[in-house]
């Protein structure tokens, strides 16, 4: 089946009704994000789907933040989510939006709903007004100031405007059902007292619409014409079109819901995410370990690839929890294809070619990637001296063993053919260097005397050759399910997540890597060079395989 004939998901084929069918002349869609943290692989999901669907039947996307909370939000999340957007491929339609840019609309439209008797200011505090909300089998009960004239209301009303009242004192309640069978729909909050400085209003306002009133209406002033949200807002979905049908809206939006992205040995919580980076626990909300957006840029994953994973996983209307391991063969796949590759010795030893000239150099060539003929070839300097991992030589090993041994050969990948003679140890008696012999003639040739090596190892020139930094990342969590059975956040936590490793050595090429530059260094996985720091430091995007898959049958 190829592309083109894939089937439409649920969303897909309502949209495309819509159109045949004239409801609309074009469609629009939007990602309303609110500021309040950096974007996590859940919400790339959202804007993959969102924007997604504009391209798809030639319409736009919008780019809104949901800016209704001053108190946790902050221009470092906008600027942020911008360029998570921008960086993931896509293009919001005309200029950003906010919906503190609608405020004044917003504020109009609740004086409306006064006047016309559809809402009013309570005075119950918020223990009472729980009280009073009652219980998914017991109805509630009608505030005692529900039946406040529209007059003392409005006044009221103007007043918690202009900071007249402490929060916590007043709200802005719309007149439903008390009885009704959807708690959201029991008299909800359209406006509390919030006496907090925003980003882009600064202190005009002292109070802020609740996200159930302004979400809608944003939509509307906007002619979305698929409001696309995660299932927890199915129950929601009334009281948009309650406040849809209630008010003198430019354009009449519908809702519809799909299955958010709930993925293994990580966690979507942006209020856990902010509990890691404020407790210290990672290095930040970029840091490479984090599931956000931002985190796994630096830490090397391709925008391609999360494309891709959130395209395979497809869209549901029901929630499910997908295995990370979807997400990392994406990565994988993705980095297989496209990383140049390059040799690294995480932990060096020295060998000395004790039958090489000391005075003599040469360059041997390798390929960019065997598979892509667009990428140059890589001038590898070699010498006397060269370091291999120390993981690569054993004194005695099995069979099994397919690297140095002394008394057998291996080959230096690209170059010669070399047969171990003699490990040199400390006092402590620790193997310091490695005598060894090359086989000559064997650049590109198995030797004459027909002892083939028994494997093939990287290596670096000792006398030409660049040295950085290292960090191995690991998933960030022990367990699939990092709060499942009232665990703590803290329990879960991966205490080998991150392991630094300094004086590694690579091809010279790497000197030159720009920042977010990514590699595979053979045989060792894929790094990326760190796209935060000046100093030459590379981080482990992903190993060559899953080192978690034993574990987790």
């Amino acid at each position: 089946m190829s592309a083109d004939d894939k089937p439409l998901n649920f969303l897909e084929q309502i949209i495309k009704k819509d159109l045949e069918a004239g409801v609309h002349p074009k469609v629009i869609t939007r990602f309303p994000p609110e500021p309040n943290g950096y974007l996590h692989i859940g919400h790339a999901k959202s804007i993959c789907l969102n924007f997604g669907l504009a391209e798809t039947f030639g319409g736009e996307c919008n780019l809104r933040f949901d800016d209704t909370n001053p108190e946790k939000e902050e221009m470092e999340y906008v600027e942020a989510i911008k360029e998570d957007v921008r960086w993931l491929g896509f293009q919001w339609a005309g200029d950003v939006r906010y919906a503190s840019s609608y405020f004044d609309t917003l504020y109009q439209w609740a004086q409306h709903l006064v006047r016309e008797g559809k809402a009013y200011v309570c005075d119950l505090t918020p223990e009472q007004a729980r009280t009073y909300r009652g219980t998914l089998t017991e109805p509630g009960k009608n505030s005692p100031y529900r039946e406040r004239s529209v007059e003392e209301s409005l006044d009221l009303l103007d007043r918690m405007r202009v900071g007249e009242f402490d929060e916590g004192t007043k709200a802005l309640r719309a007149k439903i059902d008390m009885a009704h069978g959807n708690m959201n729909m029991r008299d909800p909050i359209l406006y509390r007292i919030r006496k907090q400085e925003h980003h882009q209003t600064g202190n005009k306002w002292s109070i802020y619409p609740m996200y159930d009133f302004a979400h809608g209406q944003e939509d509307a002033i906007e002619n979305i014409t698929h409001s696309i949200c995660t299932l927890e807002f199915s129950d929601h979905r009334a009281l948009y079109e309650w406040f849809i049908e209630n008010l003198p809206v430019p354009s009449k939006p519908r809702q519809y819901e799909f299955g958010r992205l709930n993925l293994s040995y990580t966690v979507m919580s942006k209020r856990i995410l902010k509990r890691l980076v404020d407790e210290k626990h990672v290095d930040g909300w970029d840091d490479p370990r984090m599931p956000t957006i931002a985190g796994y840029r630096r830490r090397g994953y391709s925008a391609a690839s999360i494309r891709k994973f959130c395209n395979m996983i497809g869209v549901t209307k029901s929630d499910g929890v997908v295995d990370v391991a979807m997400l990392e063969h994406a990565i994988r796949d993705d980095l297989d294809k496209n990383a140049p590759r390059a040799m690294c010795v995480l932990n060096p030893l020295k060998v000395v070619l004790t039958n090489y000239d000391e005075n003599k150099t040469e360059v041997v060539a390798a390929p960019g990637h065997p598979n892509r003929e667009d990428l140059p070839a890589r001038e590898l300097p070699f010498g006397r001296e060269v370091f291999i991992d120390a993981d690569d030589f054993r004194e005695e090993a099995n069979k099994k063993y397919k690297r140095l041994v002394l008394g057998k050969r291996v080959r230096l990948r690209n170059a010669y053919v070399i047969e171990a003679d003699e490990a040199i140890k400390d006092d402590a008696g620790n193997i310091i260097e490695v005598r060894a012999r090359v086989i000559e003639g064997t650049i590109g040739n198995n030797p004459e005397d027909g002892v083939k090596p028994k494997g093939v190892i990287q290596w670096v020139a000792v006398h030409d050759h660049a040295e950085f930094s290292v960090r191995l990342y690991d998933r960030l969590f022990t367990v699939p399910a990092p709060t499942g059975g009232g665990k703590d956040i803290a329990e879960s936590l991966n205490p080998e997540s991150l392991t630094l490793l300094k004086n590694c050595k690579g091809e010279k090429g790497l000197l030159h890597a720009e920042q977010g530059q990514g590699f595979q260094f053979e045989r060792e996985g894929y790094f990326c060079r760190d796209a935060k720091l000046d100093d030459l430091v590379f981080n482990r995007t992903i190993g060559l395989r899953d080192s978690w898959a034993k574990l987790d049958n």
